[in-house]
């Protein structure tokens, strides 16, 4: 078991995306992705990180910075002294968890432990990466990345051309995650919708998880409006829920709400 990881902040807030929107969460996030999105809010986690924020008491946003990589028992004594059981959740996000996937297992075997169901948010494209986690997880909660939005990182980290991450590609790693994912107690695939996305990627989203965990929760989420990425008209995303509710029987429109009023 890796006994150091590289994390950006710990922190105490609430869930602000999905089905699970205002719960008490503690926050641990993950340094480095190999993804880039063009309406992602913290490029500060595509790389790894030289300090990991630590927050000091829950929500008041006073912060200690400590080295990367950061002691994984340190990590735990962090959430502890958050007041670890006025959480309902420990959510493991990024950056890309997965990228750390014995660090994931850990933090979460030992946060499960405490008393906290664990919600794992990832890109959704390492399969054997999850299968190490999968057993200490409550909640799976994945992207399905649509490619008129998003690159793969290319060797020096800059998004890739255009075409280099096409709808196949990422469709079919997935569909292989979701059909791993499918194990875990619950799953969300959050499908980020702006102005660009295209009425056929989002379907094929909707038909791979028809086909693969039709039981899961598909949360549509306009995308909010950064660096020049807007999101779609109401009625294209009213109409979009429509049609991705005729193949499956969860589907909700949710935004980001921490947004709205200021949270981390």
């Amino acid at each position: 078991m890796p006994a150091r990881a590289n994390l950006v902040e710990i922190f105490s807030s609430v869930q602000g995306e999905g089905p699970d929107v205002g719960a008490a969460t503690l926050f641990l996030r993950f340094g480095g992705c190999d993804l880039r999105c063009t309406w992602c809010d913290s490029p500060h986690t595509w790389r790894p990180a030289r300090h990991c924020r630590i927050e000091q008491h829950p929500g008041a946003g006073d912060f200690r910075h400590a080295p990367n990589p950061l002691p994984l028992d340190d990590a735990l004594a962090a959430a502890r002294a958050l007041h670890i059981e006025s959480h309902r959740f420990a959510s493991l996000t990024g950056g890309e968890p997965l990228l750390q996937p014995a660090a994931v297992a850990q933090l979460a075997r030992a946060l499960r432990a405490a008393g906290l169901a664990l919600h794992l948010e990832t890109h959704g494209l390492h399969a054997d990466a999850l299968a190490e986690a999968l057993p200490h997880l409550d909640v799976v909660s994945m992207d399905w990345k649509l490619a008129s939005d998003v690159r793969r990182a290319d060797a020096a980290g800059a998004p890739g051309a255009p075409g280099d991450s096409g709808d196949s590609q990422f469709h079919e790693a997935h569909r292989r995650f979701l059909s791993v994912a499918r194990a875990a107690p619950r799953v969300v695939v959050k499908l980020v919708i702006s102005a660009a996305s295209r009425g056929e990627e989002i379907r094929a989203a909707c038909d791979g998880v028809a086909e693969i965990h039709p039981r899961a929760c598909v949360v549509l989420q306009p995308v909010t409006p950064f660096a020049g990425v807007q999101p779609p008209a109401a009625s294209r995303v009213l109409e979009l829920q429509r049609q991705a509710a005729a193949r499956l029987p969860d589907v909700r429109v949710i935004p980001q709400t921490h947004k709205l009023w200021g949270a981390h």
